[in-house]
């Protein structure tokens, strides 16, 4: 059965070579996708690094430091400075902006005091020291030495930070906290979070304390609705896959019909006709998987949206295939057992 079915894909190259560049791109978009969900959590993880803070204190009624606009009470950063543990605390913002432009962008501005806590390492230059200076995400498209314009401020480029986003790829830029204050509360020493170093224990009043994981699970969870569908999608991408390689092997064994004949006068059991055909689909599914992680490493960095395709994705990828080629099979299965042994003989 196996030199058979191999036989036949030779025979039906054409056809079967169609089914694998067909499922090979079904396979790479789904690795792309899995990029996609896999930089949502990236970009956060990034950000969060970025800012070097280990908690931060926020408002009682906000949800987390990247996503809040409600300004601490007065004498919050005192307090803050107090708590046992706490080697260093210091005003942070976060809130969108937008850059003019014939094509306007979309970014999170982050504001911290220059040097302090929140202040952001950078990959290429510095990070902003004093008013007038922007670091800004790789993403923006802007370099060294260039300058961009936010409200009535000509800001100048002094270091960009790789791949700094949020989300799904939205910019990050850090100001000076002064900077961002005259952008947004009119100049006002107003702050929406204070960024902690240390293991800070006790209470705030008129605030609370966030951890690293709750931050992280805040931005996720703005992005969780669109996360699931990339997830859903990619399962029914799966199984669009399963359907290519089912309608090939369904056609094969509709043609095979004597073949199959054959095989059942000369004592061929059922399992080993299935096994026959199992061959062909998975070997379409892994020759399809192949050719679509490849794929995938092409599409990945032009896409429109960031998509960084985990290596696990790439090592769960010919598991995959073998499954949907596994499903495959049984398409033309129902086929080969109802064919009568009779018609080797020229029967009906």
């Amino acid at each position: 059965m196996l030199v058979a079915a191999l036989r036949d894909l030779q025979w039906r190259r054409r056809r079967f070579l169609i089914a694998v560049l067909g499922t090979a791109l079904v396979f790479s978009m789904t690795l792309v996708l899995a990029g996609l969900s896999a930089s949502f959590v990236n970009e956060v993880d990034r950000t969060i690094k970025t800012t070097g803070a280990d908690e931060w204190a926020i408002a009682t009624g906000a949800t987390g430091p990247f996503n809040s606009s409600a300004v601490l009470p007065a004498g919050t950063l005192a307090a803050a400075r107090r708590l046992p543990g706490v080697t260093a605390a210091d005003p942070f913002v976060a809130i969108g902006a937008t850059i003019p432009g014939d094509t306007p962008k979309h970014v999170t501005m982050i504001g911290a005091v220059p040097g302090g806590v929140g202040s952001p390492k950078v990959d290429d230059g510095r990070a902003p020291r004093q008013p007038g200076e922007i670091a800004v995400g790789s993403r923006l498209g802007k370099d060294i030495g260039d300058t961009v314009q936010m409200g009535d401020k000509t800001l100048r480029v002094v270091g960009t930070v790789d791949g700094s986003g949020l989300y799904g790829g939205m910019p990050n830029v850090f100001l000076t906290l002064q900077d961002v204050q005259g952008l947004t509360f009119g100049g006002a020493p107003l702050f929406t979070s204070i960024a902690l170093r240390g293991n800070p224990r006790g209470n705030i009043d008129g605030a609370r304390l966030v951890t690293l994981t709750q931050t992280k699970k805040d931005l996720l969870q703005s992005l969780g609705s669109g996360r699931q569908t990339i997830n859903f999608v990619g399962v029914l991408l799966a199984l669009v896959a399963a359907c290519i390689v089912g309608s090939v092997i369904y056609l094969s064994a509709l043609e095979r019909v004597r073949d199959f004949a054959v095989f059942k006068a000369t004592g061929t059991g059922t399992p080993a006709l299935l096994g026959g055909l199992a061959v062909q689909a998975v070997i379409v599914s892994l020759v399809a998987a192949l050719i679509g992680a490849l794929l995938a490493l092409v599409l990945a960095p032009i896409f429109p949206m960031p998509a960084e395709i985990p290596t696990v994705a790439f090592l769960v990828l010919p598991v995959v295939a073998v499954i949907v080629g596994g499903l495959a099979s049984l398409a033309g299965l129902r086929r080969a057992i109802t064919v009568s042994p009779a018609l080797a003989f020229g029967g009906a």
